[in-house]
């Protein structure tokens, strides 16, 4: 520990324990206040999940050829199997205080976590630029239901968007970049009031919409039947669930770090997965429903949807729900990890509100239509990036619940010759690892041949499951890992992380 006078503690700049500087910040050490309770980490779920995305996913299974009963089953399976997942990072992160990032010290290295980071950082950005662009198609709507000839005026195309398209995308650009005025902080309380926001309005909405559909619905929303049987689209509807929140299965401790206490992260994504999931897809399907006796046909995005509404109340409050929603998503599943991905990056110049506006220029100059329109971007680039996440989760996984049992000494993730340097900061064992698990996942994910159609559902549980299992073959005796835990068991664990906080 750094030497210090009874009166004169450490300054709020200095850490209390002698780690190097350029692998820390103020954003990246461990978390000093503990204030995201219950309801914050709940209503972040509803942020997370009342979305154009979360909306379109659940009625979206029926094109696997389902049911309506299994549909929903698929939903329900595939939930749980988040929850307990989302458990294992959420406790992670609760225990160390540590992002996902410094997390990733703790396998790859003080300078390898950059290569897990990363890769979850830059899929983040791509999905920033394109969630964002799906919010600001929700202002556009708005627009049009007001005043529809601003609609013909701003016609004129730039870089495959139109002025008017321009001017939603940089408003909704900016209102992110707002939520980075107190850091978390803010996105803490902008969470706390937006995602019961939307289900307040979702309801009404979905009130709205049944009684324009005379109350009568039917739940047969199957578009053909499935290529490969019930089962395998039963069991690709569960993957898929699952798949849906890899993102945030990795960088989750991003959020529960903030909470008190355990039982809470357990509590919040208790009701915030399974029970507030489910009941937003059941409102999901009723509305999408509901549009088949309105219009005719099954309108599987609610934005469409909006957009066909004849009453100009309605309009106003399905553009802003939509709006807010997607901002909620945008900000918890790819703007906040990012931001802490960068920073970890070069944490002496980067902070959290730096890699944020970092990110979201990224995201700007990638002209984030011109990716969702391109069906290579979407389909076997981007799914290649995503292909990799399942890979990180288990190593990960693995490697602090089964090889180290949770005993981390977090002031050592700071240092470049701690017992986390490994062989200059890179642990190699994570990496091959990693390699050797990704290209089985990626091939199953992008190649268009029946066996890896019939494999590409399950591609995340695919890298997930071998990514545990090689590190667990390769690392089980790492001398490296060996030391650490020795040294891990000499020191009070819970006094080294409050005394790395600032």
């Amino acid at each position: 520990m750094t030497a210090q006078t009874k009166d004169q503690p450490p300054a709020a700049s200095e850490p209390a324990v002698d780690v190097d500087a350029h692998l820390i910040n103020d954003d990246l050490a461990p978390a000093k206040s503990r204030d995201w309770g219950f309801f914050s980490l709940f209503a972040m779920w509803m942020s997370d999940i009342h979305s154009i995305g979360g909306y379109t996913f659940a009625a979206g299974l029926f094109a696997l050829g389902l049911g309506a009963a299994y549909v929903f089953t698929s939903l329900s399976i595939g939930i749980v199997i988040v929850f307990l997942l989302m458990n294992l990072v959420g406790f992670a992160g609760q225990k160390t205080g540590l992002c996902y990032p410094v997390l990733a010290r703790i396998t790859f290295g003080t300078v390898g976590s950059n290569l897990p980071a990363l890769l979850r950082g830059f899929v983040a950005i791509c999905w920033y630029g394109i969630q964002t662009w799906l919010a600001s198609r929700a202002v556009i709507v708005l627009v049009a239901g007001l005043w529809p000839g601003v609609v013909e005026i701003g016609q004129f195309r730039f870089l495959g968007e139109t002025l008017l398209g321009w001017v939603a995308f940089i408003l909704m650009w900016a209102l992110q970049l707002l939520l980075l005025r107190k850091g978390m902080e803010t996105i803490r309380k902008f969470q706390d009031w937006a995602g019961p926001a939307v289900w307040v309005v979702m309801l009404i909405l979905t009130v709205y919409v049944l009684k324009l559909a005379g109350w009568h619905i039917s739940f047969n929303l199957s578009t053909s039947p499935s290529q490969w049987g019930t089962a395998h689209a039963v069991l690709a509807g569960i993957s898929l669930t699952v798949a849906y929140f890899a993102t945030l299965m990795l960088n989750f401790c991003d959020f529960s770090r903030f909470s008190p206490t355990r039982k809470a992260v357990w509590m919040a994504n208790l009701w915030g997965l399974p029970v507030n999931f489910i009941a937003f897809s059941v409102v999901s399907v009723l509305v999408t429903a509901g549009s088949l006796q309105i219009y005719g046909e099954y309108i599987f995005d609610p934005v469409d949807l909006v957009a066909r509404l004849d009453h100009p109340i309605a309009i106003v409050l399905g553009a802003v729900t939509f709006t807010v929603a997607t901002l909620g998503i945008n900000v918890v599943a790819n703007f906040v990890s990012p931001a802490y991905d960068l920073a970890n990056a070069w944490p002496s110049k980067i902070n959290f509100q730096r890699g944020g506006v970092i990110s979201a220029c990224i995201a700007l100059v990638m002209t984030p239509w011109n990716l969702f329109n391109s069906p290579f971007i979407i389909n076997v680039f981007l799914a290649a990036l995503g292909a990799v996440l399942g890979p990180l989760f288990g190593i990960i996984i693995a490697d602090y619940f089964i090889l180290r049992r949770q005993q981390v000494q977090v002031s050592e993730l700071f240092k470049s010759q701690g017992t986390h340097s490994f062989n200059n900061g890179w642990n190699m064992r994570a990496v091959w690892a990693f390699i050797i698990a990704s290209i089985p996942s990626i091939l199953v994910a992008v190649v268009q041949v029946d066996f890896c159609k019939f494999l590409s559902p399950f591609s995340w549980f695919i890298g997930a499951g071998l990514g545990f299992l090689i590190h667990l073959a390769i690392s089980r005796n790492d001398p490296y890992i060996v030391k650490a835990l020795e040294q891990a068991a000499t020191v009070d664990l819970d006094a080294d992380r409050d005394s790395v906080a600032r």
